[in-house]
């Protein structure tokens, strides 16, 4: 499963990523790789909250959550990361 997170960086060189389809699901770092990192975690929070609560929005594969196969597409200046389960 892919997850699209948009990235900013705001004027003190922060880097800003956001996981649209979670709302709320942001975080930060103070280098892109360090926000990657930090979103992966944040991501896979929403995401077992979301399940706790029975909340997942309705086209997220609950069979690739369980297996762990989840990844995120970033945006049109990007690499793909894996967000471990």
């Amino acid at each position: 499963m892919k997850f699209k997170v948009t990235f900013e960086q705001d004027e003190d060189g922060i880097w800003i990523v956001e996981c649209p389809k979670l709302p709320g699901c942001v975080s930060q770092g103070n280098t892109r790789e360090e926000a990657i990192e930090n979103i992966k975690d944040a991501i896979k929070g929403c995401l077992e909250v979301l399940s706790e609560d029975s909340m997942l929005p309705p086209d997220i594969d609950k069979q690739a959550l369980a297996e762990g196969d989840l990844f995120s597409s970033v945006g049109s200046d990007t690499e793909q990361v894996e967000v471990a389960s």
